[in-house]
């Protein structure tokens, strides 16, 4: 197993709705030199400004049940309804938090809804509409050999405390590694090993950022066995289809 490296990209200023987010990218990679087989993790947040993702909640008219929710979570009944507007299903709803169901298919809190670096008070950054073709249009735009490209978004855990970083959106990144069928060190059949390679990434990406440094971009070096030509199958494939959810 070689060695790999990750190191947040400079530069690159505050985004708004309508900015070339590839051609900022590219300018950024083109003074890396990123070696052949590189992976680019982005963190959503710039990705859904690019794409005017983006709710002024002075805007936002709260229906009954956000208002319903609001009182119950002690929440702002407009950031309900946008969490509401961003889900399919409401899962949960206790001490504060909503798990919901995105009609991406991720179970998280309050839908990806976010308020945090959403570039002015009152505002909240949601989703990209789909994650998996704004990976493939930005790494449309970053030159040739065009590296993998991760899109990221901080998801909590079951059972654990703390967040970290999964891949919602990918491109040219292999999303799983399957080793089912495959034997370990001491010869025994492997059953149910089957890695998440482009989560693992993403969230091998977030520690060579800080939550507060404006560094939404990181260069991942040494990977380039999962870097594919084709775009592949997307951050879909890393989702479990609703039948085999042993939590419902």
């Amino acid at each position: 197993m070689e060695a790999f490296s990750a190191r947040a990209l400079p530069g690159i200023p505050e985004i708004g709705a309508g900015e070339d987010l590839g051609a900022i990218l590219a300018d950024a990679l083109a003074e890396a030199q990123p070696m052949p087989g590189a992976i680019v993790a982005v963190a959503h947040t710039v990705v859904s400004k690019a794409e005017g993702a983006v709710v002024d909640l002075a805007g936002v008219e709260p229906s009954a049940r956000a208002r319903a929710l609001a009182e119950e979570q002690d929440k702002d009944p407009r950031l309900m309804q946008v969490v509401l507007d961003q889900s399919t299903e409401i899962l949960r709803a206790e001490r504060g938090v909503l798990i919901a169901r995105t009609r991406h298919g991720f179970v998280c809190a309050n839908a990806g809804v976010d308020v945090s670096n959403a570039g002015g008070r009152d505002r909240a950054v949601v989703l990209p509409h789909d994650a998996d073709a704004s990976a493939r249009a930005l790494r449309k735009r970053l030159g040739s050999p065009a590296p993998a490209v991760v899109v990221t978004d901080s998801f909590g855990r079951a059972w654990r405390h703390g967040q970290l970083d999964i891949a919602i959106g990918l491109a040219g990144l292999v999303p799983l590694d399957d080793w089912r069928g495959r034997t370990d060190a001491e010869g025994t059949e492997l059953q149910d090993t089957w890695l998440a390679v482009a989560d693992a990434i993403a969230a091998a990406a977030d520690l060579a950022r800080a939550k507060d440094s404006r560094e939404p971009a990181v260069l991942i070096e040494g990977l380039e066995r999962f870097v594919t030509e084709e775009d592949g199958p997307g951050a879909q494939a890393l989702l479990r289809p609703e039948a085999e959810d042993l939590f419902r």
